[in-house]
């Protein structure tokens, strides 16, 4: 007689927690964030309304984590590569960037979660402390160590070069001003490193 096995717990949550996640991308895609609600999610996804209230305390964290999931399947997880060439090393990272925020399956979202942040204190600090705290992290420490291999300028204000970095960028998304692509990820790496004083300001970006 064949034995029989007890279900995994741990692996019905995650098979739920996926299923979640997976129906709020597609809703918030479909129907905006303003139309989103945990009844439709919960729905969608096959779950009672409190298995999202469990984990989740808002739709706003609920499409956060989808977003966080979406991004990690699409670039995988966040690091910055450390090689002798400190400008390919950034466009190793500022070109992907390019690439998700002219997305037109990342723009509803992208945007509908700005909005939510701003009017939510707490979900402003997750971003902060998942995504873009992280993100500054360790480019500012790729930064740090090309300062301290003497390969850009020894006084150089990191926090601000970071900035200058990525700053561009979401203006550009935020107000449409622009095509965001490889060619202006690389044109904003030689600006900053010419900034900076490295020597890789002074050749063309690959």
């Amino acid at each position: 007689m064949a034995r029989q096995t007890a279900p995994d717990p741990s692996r019905r949550s995650e098979q739920s927690r996926t299923a979640i996640l997976d129906a709020a991308a597609a809703l918030v895609a479909e129907t905006g964030f303003a139309k989103l609600t945990i009844e439709k999610i919960a729905a969608r996804a096959g779950v009672g309304k409190q298995t999202i209230y469990r984990w989740w305390p808002s739709k706003g964290a609920v499409v956060f984590d989808a977003f966080l999931a979406a991004s990690e399947d699409a670039h995988g997880s966040l690091g910055l590569p450390e090689t002798d060439d400190l400008a390919a090393d950034l466009r190793a990272v500022l070109r992907p960037t390019a690439d998700e925020l002219s997305d037109p399956g990342f723009d509803r979202t992208g945007r509908a979660l700005v909005a939510e942040v701003l009017n939510d204190p707490a979900l402003l600090r997750e971003y902060r402390e998942r995504l873009l705290d992280p993100l500054l992290g360790v480019t500012r420490t790729r930064l740090e160590h090309a300062r301290e291999a003497g390969r850009i300028a020894p006084d150089a204000d990191l926090d601000l070069a970071v900035e200058l970095l990525y700053g561009p960028m979401y203006y550009r998304w935020l107000h449409g001003l622009g095509p965001l692509d490889h060619a202006y990820a690389d044109r904003l790496v030689q600006a900053v490193l010419r900034a900076l004083g490295a020597p890789e300001a002074a050749g063309r970006a690959g």
